[in-house]
């Protein structure tokens, strides 16, 4: 039987993975502020959260998933994965362990295996950089596999996903405004999306972290709902996945 990996949703799409000794950061955000557009509303993180890490994550050149700030943070030393198209913008920011991948090309750090998976979503970092794939990845060790989907329409091979045996899928439920643009999913699609990758627990991200400078007070609905909208959809689907709401800055628990 598998066994449940550490977790630690940091918030947004940031979530700290630890498997077989190895420990990797998903698109980190990390601090109070984003591009100076976008504003944490979460709780300050403990910075134990992120130190000593393996290897990060990318899936996208947004900003509010490749935050250069946070990357800095880290170190310019930290391995960077990243999608197909993003090394040269990251070497050129001061980045001196990158590894590019295509969906379906893996690395490995240590006993784990980092494998990127396709995505539904634009890659172009606004509003003059470069241009790279969106991708999510497979993080599997000895004992377990976690999908974190980035940010993601459905998309036909969640189905060959799901035949690997997920154990954990980290999904995108909502965003940090109050509407979606294309290539997002909502809690009924993320749900409709759950059927597809049948992991055993899912874990909702991409939620109540970050909202546009003074409008906060106004969309405190999208800051809270989207998780449990979500999880209703779940049930109401009939399937079997298990979801673990999960507050930003918090351990991700199995009751």
């Amino acid at each position: 039987m598998a066994e449940f990996p550490s977790l630690h949703f940091l918030g947004h799409s940031t979530v700290l993975i630890e498997l077989d000794g190895v420990r990797v950061l998903t698109d980190p955000v990390l601090l109070p502020r984003v591009a100076n557009v976008l504003r944490r509303t979460a709780a300050p993180l403990d910075p134990a959260l992120h130190a000593n890490v393996d290897a990060v994550c990318i899936s996208h050149l947004h900003a509010d998933h490749l935050d250069l700030a946070s990357l800095r943070r880290l170190g310019r030393s930290t391995l960077l994965v990243v999608p197909e198209g993003a090394g040269e913008f990251l070497y050129r920011k001061g980045f001196r362990e990158v590894v590019e991948l295509a969906p379906g090309k893996f690395h490995d750090v240590g006993r784990v295996r980092i494998t990127a998976t396709p995505a539904v979503h634009d890659g172009h970092r606004p509003p003059f950089g470069p241009r790279a794939l969106a991708v999510g990845y497979v993080v599997e060790g000895a004992t377990s596999r976690v999908y974190f989907a980035g940010d993601t329409d459905e998309f036909d091979e969640m189905d060959d996903l799901g035949a690997l045996g997920l154990d954990v899928a980290l999904i995108p439920v909502w965003g940090w405004g109050p509407n979606l643009g294309p290539g997002h999913l909502d809690p009924s699609g993320a749900a409709h999306a759950t059927g597809r990758l049948k992991p055993t627990y899912a874990v909702p991200i991409h939620w109540g972290t970050l909202h546009p400078f003074g409008i906060g007070r106004w969309m405190r609905a999208h800051l809270v709902d989207p998780p449990r909208r979500y999880a209703q959809a779940v049930t109401e689907l009939g399937l079997s996945t298990r979801v673990l709401h999960t507050e930003p800055g918090c351990r991700v628990e199995v009751a």
